[in-house]
């Protein structure tokens, strides 16, 4: 039997005829007893008027979810049930196989914006973020396995084949009520109609902040209507800002001056937002190892400065934080990423090629071939697979960051020619955060086997708050102690660190209405190079402050670049 098939059964046993039909002639009765009957017909009239009512009223925010949520009069619920009160029986099928489908699609753009309100604090882009698909399935099947993330894309499909069967038959089932029973329907509408008018005059409220005369669903529309338009507009508008480039020409002589001769360091830390520092739950633990490494950091002769960013995204997207800072264009969706990876846009990297550095890039979480990194004017170029990690997987992470950072170390800056740029995600800290390595000895790193003991240590259930945050916390304070590590034993005089966040981490772990801003750090050993910089305002040591300077992410690369350049303005070449 088909799945088709099997719904249509299901239907047709849960409802009765009439219901399935569009008929509203009464059901004739069948083996069934008249009290059984009735009984069974009520049940099928009271879950389909149900579900009608909380497609229209339910929310899209999870916060909201409670029952004063549902204390509500949908007006569009009014005006459907109006109309099919109105129409004769042939236009009265129309709008229902009409409204029907687009009951079950308003349900599933709903569960969309839950979905992404919950997981990047934003609701669901109706034009880009089918591009996403792509990434969700790779995040599931990195962390679940192959057979997971087929399970759950299968899983979508039939459920949203479900939604809009379902509400198509709820509705059916709701027009027979209505006309079968007509004049108390009528005066069912009516009476609601004059109660939503007048509160909505009054502004009634039983909940706060849930008035009783809703148009929910009009506003949604509304909204994502807006919100397709701008995308449509945005591509033209982002085009003409990539062209706009004051340094696109510069020559390399006049790049980067201030740091010649000096191993420059990027490194992302994954999920470090700015409440990992300031959430009185997380800050303690996170605080510490960072007041600790700058006391440590400080006593073999390195200084700091810290400040923080504002990022384009929230809770994920880390390559529109990569795109943002590195281009000094705001990128905050997949039009806008896409647009620039098209472009010949000078990056930070780019930059520091055009100046004489090798540039290298160290993806431990690139675990598919990626074309775009010739964008990103990297010389070598490190994938999970090139980076010959033998160990086990720690949640997301292909391999631990102490792992990511030893390889550099041995592979790239050890035997370097030339000065060294390099840009290097840190992972560990990337959800779910129900395993987090612990630090060894650097000696004792090697292939990565030596992690296998640690691998079967679990954090728990990442949808569980508490350990969720729990196991962020203990992730964030890894990373960050393998950075400050890695410093005391490998750093040089030579050497400056600059590492920030990507983008806060997910609301379970920040919960709703948190800051997009990220902390971000430089650390060097020569005074010159921190002079440089003293007049960014930043603070000293590795943990920002509350009142530290907070920049927009997409003017780093303009201030960078400004910051240790010439001393007079550089001149772009001719064209």
């Amino acid at each position: 039997m088909t799945l088709s098939a099997g719904l249509r059964r299901l239907a047709g046993r849960l409802l009765p005829r009439s219901a399935v039909a569009g008929d509203a002639s009464p059901r004739t009765p069948g083996v069934s007893p008249v009290g059984r009957g009735r009984a069974r017909r009520a049940v099928g009239a009271v879950l389909a008027v149900g579900l009608v009512y909380a497609v229209l009223v339910g929310p899209d925010r999870l916060g909201e979810l409670t029952p004063g949520a549902f204390l509500r009069i949908p007006l569009e619920g009014l005006l459907v049930a109006a109309l099919l009160l109105a129409l004769p029986a042939r236009p009265r099928r129309v709008v229902v196989a009409v409204v029907g489908p687009l009951l079950g699609l308003l349900a599933i753009v709903k569960l969309a914006d839950l979905g992404f309100r919950t997981a990047l604090d934003r609701p669901f882009d109706l034009v880009l973020d089918w591009l996403l698909l792509d990434d969700a399935f790779g995040f599931v099947r990195d962390s679940a396995g192959r057979a997971g993330a087929v399970g759950a894309a299968v899983g979508a499909v039939v459920l949203i084949g479900v939604l809009l069967l379902v509400t198509t038959v709820a509705l059916r089932r709701v027009a027979a009520l209505l006309v079968h029973h007509e004049r108390a329907a009528t005066r069912a509408v009516a009476a609601l109609t004059v109660a939503w008018v007048v509160c909505a005059v009054a502004g009634v409220r039983i909940v706060p902040g849930v008035p009783v005369a809703d148009t929910g669903v009009t506003a949604l529309v509304g909204a994502h209507a807006e919100q397709v338009d701008a995308r449509l507009r945005d591509r033209e508008r982002f085009t003409a800002q990539i062209a706009a480039d004051p340094f696109q020409d510069v020559p390399g002589d006049q790049l980067l001056t201030g740091l010649r001769g000096k191993d420059v360091v990027l490194a992302f830390v994954e999920s470090y937002g700015r409440d990992a520092i300031e959430d009185p739950e997380l800050a303690p633990q996170v605080n510490a190892v960072l007041d600790g490494g700058t006391e440590r950091l400080r006593a073999a002769g390195y200084e700091a400065r810290s400040g923080f960013l504002t990022s384009p995204t929230f809770g994920g997207g880390s390559w529109l934080a990569h795109d943002t800072l590195l281009s000094g264009l705001w990128t905050d969706n997949e039009q806008r990423h896409r647009s620039l990876l098209a472009s010949d846009r000078l990056t930070l990297n780019g930059a520091f090629r055009r100046a004489g550095w090798q540039t290298v890039g160290v993806l431990p979480a690139a675990t598919q071939p990626w074309p775009e990194q010739g964008f990103f004017s990297y010389d070598r170029y490190y994938d999970a697979e090139a980076m010959g990690y033998r160990g086990p997987k720690f949640s997301y992470a292909p391999m631990p960051d102490q792992y990511t950072l030893s390889f550099f170390q041995r592979t790239v800056r050890a035997d370097a020619d030339r000065p060294i740029m390099a840009e290097i995600p840190l992972i560990s800290s990337h959800s779910p955060w129900t395993a987090v390595p612990r630090m060894i000895g650097w000696d004792q790193v090697g292939d990565g086997s030596v992690y296998r003991g640690q691998a079967a240590e679990d954090g728990g259930d990442a949808e569980d708050t508490g350990r969720a945050r729990a196991g962020y916390r203990q992730a964030i304070a890894y990373s960050l102690e393998t950075l400050v590590s890695y410093l005391r034993t490998y750093g040089d005089d030579d050497l400056v660190l600059v590492f920030l966040g990507d983008h806060q981490p997910a609301p379970v772990v920040t919960g709703e209405g948190a800051s997009r801003d990220v902390p971000i750090t430089i650390v060097a050993r020569d005074p010159a190079v921190l002079d440089r910089v003293s007049g960014w305002g930043w603070q000293p040591g590795l943990r920002p402050g509350p009142d530290a300077p907070v920049w927009p992410m997409d003017t780093f690369r303009d201030r960078f670049l400004t910051t240790f350049g010439p001393s007079t303005p550089p001149i772009a070449a001719p064209r």
